[in-house]
């Protein structure tokens, strides 16, 4: 709770916008147990409900984060290019799960072939955002934290932004699974494949290195180099992740 009046005070446009995405959330989770449409196997409801949550937890992440930047009006612009460009993202996928086809990869039609490309722009959008934070950060000389949070923070971001990029690698092959089609035996919730490779799984993960990166150096690495060590090391288990995965090697099966 201390978190969430520290942050509502940091960057309120996040803060609220995390709720919204927490109540979508919760609503697609009710329709899943109400509605019983299947797309790839798993229920219509399961796809925008990650989002809404992933999006939320990423939200919150970057208002919390940005706040220590000194360039505040630039902190602004980039909390609302957030909102708008993650609110276009979620209302495309919940849009396409209502109509009972896909969003990602989907040009089946003239019409979701648009709405594909919609998407495409705005996360290209939100990454370009991401990366221009990334510059304040690693520009920006003066900050009252402790060495080992700020390259954390530094770090996270860096890895968030790569894997980000990896999502490229789905949309130029138009799926997430190799060495089979899409959907079949998956993991709980996530679905990743547990027969073929998967490349949403280093996606994810190296995408929520923006977590993990801040909170291992506020809480458990207390140095700078101690940070950049586990950094390398996670960022390559994910890339070997993602190597599997281009293999068609399930990590999980």
């Amino acid at each position: 709770m201390n978190f969430l009046s520290t942050l509502r005070k940091r960057n309120p446009l996040l803060y609220w916008f995390g709720w919204y995405n927490i109540i979508a959330g919760i609503v697609c989770m009710v329709l899943l147990q109400l509605d019983f449409v299947q797309i790839l196997g798993i229920s219509r409801w399961v796809k925008p409900m990650k989002f809404f949550f992933s999006i939320a937890i990423m939200s919150w992440t970057m208002g919390w984060l940005m706040y220590y930047l000194k360039r505040q009006k630039a902190v602004r612009v980039c909390s609302w290019l957030i909102v708008i460009s993650m609110f276009v993202e979620n209302f495309i996928i919940t849009l396409q799960s209502a109509r009972e086809t896909a969003s990602h990869f989907n040009t089946s039609s003239a019409l979701n072939g648009m709405l594909f490309s919609i998407m495409g722009l705005f996360i290209v959008a939100f990454t370009v955002t991401v990366i221009y934070i990334t510059v304040l950060y690693f520009r920006q000389k003066q900050f009252n934290l402790p060495g080992s949070y700020l390259w954390g923070i530094r770090l996270g971001l860096v890895l968030f932004i790569i894997f980000s990029v990896e999502g490229g690698m789905m949309v130029s092959r138009l799926s997430h699974t190799v060495g089979g089609p899409d959907g079949g035996p998956g993991l709980p919730i996530v679905n990743w494949s547990t027969v073929y490779g998967d490349l949403r799984v280093a996606h994810f993960l190296g995408m929520h290195a923006l977590q993990i990166m801040p909170l291992a150096g506020f809480y458990i690495i207390k140095t700078k180099r101690g940070i950049i060590a586990f950094a390398i090391l996670y960022g390559l288990l994910v890339s070997a992740m993602f190597i599997l995965a281009l293999r068609g090697v399930p990590v999980f099966g």
